[in-house]
């Protein structure tokens, strides 16, 4: 029984009992099964991490930043677009730019795209780790946001460091 709230949630159908229109029928004719979203879900977030890490291993070549900057944010973008095959790519669109993570969103493309700029288009290795830290940020507190109250438990955290 959890598992069918799990999937109803992921999906954005929280009320099952309510009548479907012809756009959720169009979307349940054509989605994946269940088990075909979590093994592309894996598939894809495994992918991503051994990208980010591969780029890390890239380091030590001679276009180290500029190959490490790449294949990091490829891993990112690819673990990001993961979550897609649990929730679809239109709710995860309406997730990713919900008024609670909107800003987190924009600084993560933001990032991601200052990122390949300074890494290939200006050859700036310095401002592409830059990006690079701020892409890292940006994807930890977007990620948070799915968390419930784990914003505001860093947020107390921080300020009682800093205090």
């Amino acid at each position: 029984m959890n598992m069918d709230k799990l999937k109803r949630f992921l999906s954005g159908n929280d009320t099952p009992d309510e009548e479907s229109g012809i756009m959720s029928q169009l979307n349940d004719a054509s989605t994946l099964s269940w088990s075909t979203r979590i093994k592309g879900f894996i598939a894809c977030f495994i992918i991503g991490v051994l990208l980010s890490l591969l780029g890390s291993f890239a380091l030590f070549l001679s276009q180290g930043i500029k190959t490490f900057a790449v294949f990091y944010t490829l891993g990112n973008v690819i673990s990001l677009l993961s979550t897609c095959f649990l929730m679809g790519p239109v709710n995860q669109l309406q997730k990713m730019f919900h008024s609670t993570r909107a800003i987190a969103t924009c600084l993560v493309i933001a990032s991601i795209v200052m990122t390949l700029v300074a890494a290939l288009e200006w050859h700036k290795a310095g401002l592409a780790l830059l990006f690079i830290i701020i892409q890292s940020l940006s994807m930890t507190w977007y990620s948070l946001s799915y968390i419930p109250y784990a914003r505001d438990a860093v947020k107390k955290t921080v300020m009682t460091c800093i205090a």
